[in-house]
């Protein structure tokens, strides 16, 4: 019998896989009543929220591609880290092999499936020491066709004629973008990370998808940038899955760390429609106190 740990992080993936979080679906709702009826982008956003509604209902995953598992952990001083990283792998299993996970982990050499999506680097999980006594869970599911769609920038860059300054940052974001068109299933979310090294840009870049959509970030500045380009990305007419339209993002998170005098790195993390992010908060005994982005 699973323990009650694992029990608990079974249902975190299995509603992460298929309710999408309230905050997302509330702004491809506000998405869709900003375009015209009969539109390609209208039935586009139609459909997804058609997909939503049946995936919630029926228990089954958002997409096909059930993504990246990356477990983001904040734990109480001396924890038995070694438990939580079974009980995740032992949660992973369970869930592909009752199919709120696709078995879609694959082994770079051999070409094959990696058995119940545990491979070697899979599931990421990362943990943080608090001082707290609860433990705070927070799943993402992460699609490859996102993922294919991120990139990362080296500043200068001449053939955006993009500088070493916020301006410089907001050409990188929106080359991304138009870079991306449809293939990131748009419409997206934008993660970034301005500076760090290439490593810790890509990583901190992900980190933003913690983030509510409805937030701001904390410096002015970056909070600045983040409105900026959402409004410049809107005007592209990509929309949603590239059919044209006036949603090309639902919304664009900015983080910033320390970097090298050498290195102005952009690294720009995509997100599709298919934003799965829940969280869950457990007690000692490994039981639910509370959920997460609900």
């Amino acid at each position: 019998m699973p323990s009650t740990w694992t029990k608990s992080l079974i249902e975190l993936i299995r509603r992460t896989s298929s309710d999408l979080p309230r905050d997302v679906e509330t702004v491809l709702r506000q998405a869709r009543r900003h375009e015209k009826p009969q539109s390609p982008a209208r039935w586009t956003l139609d459909t997804i929220l058609d997909n939503v509604r049946l995936a919630r209902a029926r228990r089954a995953p958002l997409c096909q591609d059930t993504g990246t598992l990356m477990f983001y952990c904040e734990v109480p001083f001396r924890f038995d880290t070694r438990k939580l990283t079974a009980a995740i792998h032992a949660a992973v299993r369970h869930a592909t092999r009752q199919g709120n996970l696709r078995p879609n982990t694959i082994d770079p050499l051999t070409g094959c499936s990696c058995v119940h999506n545990l491979g070697a680097g899979t599931p990421v999980i990362h943990i943080e020491f608090a001082s707290r006594r609860t433990v705070a869970i927070r799943l993402i599911m992460k699609g490859g066709g996102s993922e294919n769609v991120s990139t990362q920038y080296s500043l200068p860059d001449a053939r955006l004629k993009a500088g070493r300054d916020l301006e410089g940052v907001r050409r990188c974001m929106l080359d991304a973008v138009v870079q991306a068109q449809g293939q990131g299933c748009a419409p997206g979310v934008l993660g970034v990370c301005i500076g760090g090294d290439r490593a810790t840009g890509a990583e901190y870049a992900k980190r933003q998808f913690l983030r509510l959509l409805s937030d701001r970030a904390s410096e002015a500045r970056l909070a600045a940038l983040e409105q900026q380009v959402l409004a410049d990305a809107q005007k592209l007419g990509i929309g949603p899955m590239g059919f044209g339209g006036a949603t090309t993002l639902l919304g664009v998170k900015v983080g910033a760390l320390a970097r090298l005098p050498a290195c102005y790195f952009v690294s720009v993390a995509y997100m599709c429609w298919a934003f799965r992010r829940r969280g869950i908060v457990l007690d000692a005994a490994g039981r639910v106190v509370r959920s997460l982005y609900d």
